[in-house]
């Protein structure tokens, strides 16, 4: 469903990424591990057009998306859940979620989303400011999903949430492959998390590709040994 080959990304004369290629099946949850600077979060902009590639390809099924803009790559399925969550502080819940409707048709919140997650029906007059990090960041996940992607990428978004919020995402992300059949794509530094999501986990450093393993063959000592400082 999300296809990636030889993909280079620079920021002027820096190259980051040097010629990633990876894939994300449908129905699957795929993870990518590294510390920070190892290049997680320019993958994820570059996957959403944010950052434009230097060379290579994504697609997302049949279609090619390398040279589009992030609205264009949204109305082919990419739904992103940036770093930080970025929600809308001043609107509402309801709100905030209804900003994805656009690209989907629909003109009201899909029941479930709210189904996913029930705190934001139980809040969805209150405003998105004043909502726990981790609400904020179901709220960032149930915007994304209202755009009715294909694949949903989610970068660090354990960053900064209780652990309890931690289990609670963990557990919608599976029902949400599982009910939906979509394509997970997640930046994370949080092994636990990592390992209780996925399907296949990658590792990156130094803008490569490292490490690969299914989740039932994953070597945790190998893989904490690449996050360690």
């Amino acid at each position: 469903m999300l296809d990636v080959s030889a993909l280079r990304v620079a920021y002027g004369e820096s190259e980051v990424l040097h010629g990633l290629g990876f894939s994300v099946r449908p129905n699957e949850i795929v993870a990518i591990l590294g510390r920070n600077g190892m290049g997680k979060t320019t993958l994820m902009k570059a996957l959403m057009g944010i950052v434009p590639a230097r060379s290579g390809r994504i697609s997302v099924g049949e279609a090619e998306v390398t040279g589009l803009e992030s609205y264009e790559r949204v109305a082919r399925g990419i739904a992103y859940v940036p770093q930080g969550r970025m929600i809308f502080s001043t609107m509402t819940v309801e709100e905030n979620i209804e900003t994805g409707l656009a690209v989907s048709g629909r003109r009201r919140v899909p029941e479930d989303i709210y189904e996913l997650f029930p705190v934001l029906l139980d809040m969805k007059q209150r405003r998105g400011g004043n909502l726990s990090g981790g609400q904020q960041q179901q709220l960032a996940i149930a915007r994304a999903l209202a755009t009715d992607p294909k694949v949903l990428l989610l970068d660090e978004p354990t960053e900064g949430i209780q652990p309890s919020i931690i289990r609670d995402m963990g557990r919608a992300l599976k029902r949400i492959r599982d009910e939906r059949g979509l394509s997970i794509f997640v930046s994370e530094q949080v092994l636990s998390f990592a390992l209780d999501i996925a399907d296949r986990v990658l590792v990156i450093e130094n803008g490569e590709i490292v490490h690969e393993d299914a989740r039932a063959a994953v070597d945790e000592a190998k893989i904490a040994s690449f996050l360690s400082v």
